[in-house]
């Protein structure tokens, strides 16, 4: 089943979250460059400096080509991972997208997650009858060899290649990304709000789930101030999920 690329309206670029109108399952295929506009971003990790900007010697993000923080979710059209039940099945990928996910995956280093996320993807680690299939068996391969870090006031240990943070969310995400040259991901809602109070989220990646739940777990948290982003990619699956990237813009980037 083939996928179509797509390309936004390049007017405007700047999608804008604010307040309440912010906008947290899985993540994954090699990334694929996509133009937007005049904006190119480059394959793999590391922060995405627009080509044309490099080349203008504009868009001074600190640390350019370090590991980024990303939040990548699958979500409902009106803004849900979650319905009011706490149900998300109506999420479960395509073959297609399974393998879009599994891609990417492959290219992090390391997942911070909270509890209810690590516990719905510890099977990928503990149950063989996931590995039936080839892209179930490589998905489980991919999991259970990334580095994770649990953040729980619950849980007393984890299983497989997890640890149970044990310091801040500040502190935890900058150890992370300081130790791996591949971009990190966080999931989970609230885990996820935390760091993006704290300016640390660097992506957001939604699959845009052709649904609508009408309440539920809201993907992002309010914010006091307006974070302006841009849209760097998108594409829609065969499922008519829609995939859409955004790259946190930072003040002295223009």
């Amino acid at each position: 089943m083939g996928a179509r690329v797509t390309e936004a309206n390049p007017a405007p670029l700047r999608p804008v979250l604010v307040g309440r109108d912010l906008e947290a399952q899985l993540f994954v295929e090699s990334e694929r460059c996509t133009h937007v506009g005049r904006r190119e971003t480059r394959q793999g990790g590391g922060r995405h400096l627009p080509v044309a900007d490099r080349d203008a010697g504009l868009g001074q993000w600190p640390d350019y080509d370090r590991a980024v923080l990303i939040y990548s979710m699958s979500v409902s059209v009106d803004g849900y991972i979650a319905d009011r039940d706490g149900a998300f099945g109506w999420t479960a990928p395509s073959d297609e997208l399974f393998a879009f996910h599994l891609g990417r995956v492959r290219e992090l280093g390391a997942h911070l997650c909270g509890r209810r996320l690590y516990e719905t993807m510890l099977p990928w680690e503990t149950d063989p009858s996931l590995r039936g299939t080839e892209l179930g068996a490589q998905f489980a391969d991919v999991w259970s060899a990334l580095p994770k870090v649990v953040f729980s006031r619950t849980l007393d240990s984890v299983q497989g290649n997890a640890r149970l943070a044990d310091a801040s969310v500040a502190e935890e995400v900058a150890a992370v990304l300081g130790a791996t040259d591949k971009d990190a991901e966080i999931g989970g809602a609230s885990l996820a709000a935390a760091a993006i109070g704290l300016g640390m989220v660097d992506e957001l990646r939604i699959f845009r789930i052709p649904i609508v739940v009408g309440g539920g777990t809201p993907h992002l948290p309010p914010v006091t101030e307006d974070i302006p982003l841009d849209l760097i990619e998108t594409r829609t699956f065969g499922s008519r999920v829609i995939y859409e990237r955004y790259q946190r813009v930072h003040a002295d980037s223009d």
